[in-house]
């Protein structure tokens, strides 16, 4: 797997002004619930009766989504073991990924633009 690159909020923030797409890996629950500004959710994990299983569909559904295998993406979850297992699934594949560190709650924190 390709070293991915690790940045605070702020500058996943800078990243999205610049061409970058957040992608949201976490559940759609999540998502609803508060998000960053023009974020793309595919969820990692899915919440079920049974309590969080792995989305299966996770790599498949993120390349119809992005065709472009070069499409700068910024990954987050909520606090970053999801964005961190996801950018693995993905590292193969694609080739501008970068990890929103704090995920959600370091977003939430540092006042970020969020919508819902």
């Amino acid at each position: 797997m390709a070293d991915i690159k690790h940045v605070p909020p702020t500058e996943a923030a800078e990243l999205l002004k610049t061409g970058y797409t957040y992608l949201d890996v976490r559940t759609p629950e999540e998502f609803a619930a508060g998000h960053a500004e023009g974020a793309v959710n595919i969820p990692f994990m899915l919440s079920k009766p049974e309590g969080m299983v792995p989305n299966a569909e996770f790599v498949q559904q993120v390349k119809q989504h992005f065709p472009n295998q070069d499409h700068p993406m910024v990954v987050g979850c909520k606090a970053g073991p999801r964005s961190t297992r996801a950018c693995a699934a993905l590292a193969q594949d694609y080739t501008s990924l970068v990890m929103n560190a704090t995920g959600w709650d370091g977003w939430v924190a540092a006042s970020l633009p969020a919508a819902q």
